[in-house]
Formats: C-alpha cells, sequence, structure tokens
C-alpha cells in the first residue's frame, strides 16, 4: 500500500488507516429547519403536509415502484403513514416545501445514522412534479448535504438505492457521489430481490461539491428561460 493511499505502518510493521487526532462523535441531526433561495426543508409534520404531499406524489403509481411502501389509499391512509414515520429518530423524515413555506414538494430523510463513525445516509427521497429535474430539488439535496459535513462535521455521506432505478443512480452521480459497487441480494422487497447501488461523498471531496452547488444555484447560472448555463458536472470540473 502506498503512501498515497493514506496508509501507515503500526507497531508490528503493518499498514492501518490515517490518524484522527481530536476525533469525537458526531451530533445528531437536529429536528430543524433549512432555508435556501428555492427551497425550504423542515422536519415533517403530517397535519400540516400530508395534504400537499398527498396531491403531489400519492396519484403516480410509477413514483412508488422503488420505495418499500405501495402507494397510499387515500389521503387519510397517507396521513396515518406519515404520522408512523414522523415520530422516528432514524430515519429522520424531512418535508421539501417551497421557498415560503407554503406547499409541500416532496420528502427526504437522513438515515443508517451512525455519530460514533461520522457516517450518514440522505435516502427515502420522493419528489413531486415540482422537485424532480428542478433547481429545487438540487437544492435541497446541497443544503441536506451542508448540514451533514459543514454543520455536523460527519466524514461520509452516503446514497443508496435499487440498482435497477436508473434515475436515482443518476441523480446520484450529478450530485458528485461515487459509485462504490454493488451489493447483490441485498434486501427482499415487496416480494422481489433488490441488489443495491452504493455510493457515497467523503469530508474530503465536499469543498468541491460545496462550491459546484454554488455556482450552479446562482441565479446568474440560468438564462431567461430558467435553462442552465454550466452543468454541475462541468462546475465541478471547473
Amino acid at each position: 500500500m502506498s503512501a498515497e493511499d493514506g496508509a501507515r505502518a503500526n507497531a508490528h510493521g503493518q499498514p492501518v488507516g490515517p490518524a484522527l487526532p481530536g476525533w469525537s462523535p458526531r451530533p445528531h441531526p437536529p429536528r430543524a429547519a433549512l432555508q435556501g433561495r428555492l427551497c425550504r426543508i423542515v422536519p415533517l409534520d403530517p397535519e400540516r403536509h400530508a395534504a400537499d404531499l398527498y396531491a403531489a406524489l400519492g396519484a403516480d403509481p410509477a413514483r412508488w415502484t422503488y420505495l418499500p411502501a405501495e402507494p397510499p389509499a387515500s389521503e387519510a391512509a397517507y396521513r396515518d403513514r406519515l404520522a408512523g414515520i414522523a415520530a422516528s429518530s432514524d430515519p429522520l423524515h424531512h418535508a421539501i416545501l417551497d421557498a415560503a413555506g407554503e406547499r409541500a414538494l416532496g420528502l427526504a430523510a437522513y438515515l443508517r445514522i451512525e455519530p460514533a463513525h461520522g457516517v450518514i445516509e440522505v435516502g427515502h427521497i420522493h419528489f413531486g412534479p415540482d422537485l424532480s429535474g428542478r433547481a429545487a430539488g438540487t437544492e435541497a439535496m446541497a443544503l441536506m448535504m451542508a448540514r451533514a459535513f459543514d454543520g455536523l462535521g460527519y466524514r461520509r455521506y452516503e446514497w443508496k438505492c435499487d440498482s435497477l432505478n436508473a434515475p436515482s443512480r443518476a441523480a446520484a452521480l450529478r450530485y458528485g457521489f461515487t459509485f462504490e459497487g454493488i451489493f447483490r441480494n441485498a434486501i427482499v422487497t415487496k416480494g422481489r430481490s433488490r441488489d443495491t447501488a452504493w455510493f457515497s461523498v467523503t469530508d474530503a471531496e465536499w469543498p468541491r461539491l460545496r462550491a459546484a452547488f454554488a455556482a450552479w444555484l446562482d441565479p446568474e447560472n440560468f438564462d431567461a428561460a430558467g435553462c442552465q448555463r454550466r452543468t454541475l458536472h462541468a462546475l465541478r470540473g471547473a
């Protein structure tokens, strides 16, 4: 193992990973809002958000294919489901609202939260049409990543999805995650086998991604029709 790999030798001459002087477990993510220019992220509140989320997400069964649950039968059933997940601290579910905080557009959560190791995952992502493929959806993911790295000091930020979920895999790469491989026969979901694709961002990679998100989200990066002038990929390269 080369010096470039960050390895060092222990007293037995064996290679070990780099030391982390002063390391301490990271805080658990707070139940607190994140405000962006295009969206607002808040702890999930079933009473406030169920109607909007049902309108945005409940009617299209194709949006539920790769999620663990089936589409809800009614708004009332969906509200009951949200009440169950809103009480959880891991996953810690959030509603993504419009910038004024008036309408819920989608969901995302922190999960598999490991403060001792500084590892956290973003998942249970369920975007409605006003987030999917929109700048507000990108801003939401940038805000959640920034909280994990800048606000809480995590070392590793993960994204996992069904290996057959092409849109999710493309989104992970667009946001700057590195593909790490496929866990075969990882879980059984909805009566079928799922291989899971793993992606991650590390704290060493985050500054470059942070700068690219900021440059991409800058209003100057969009023309009068709202089309991007430079892509996230190009800005990361720059």
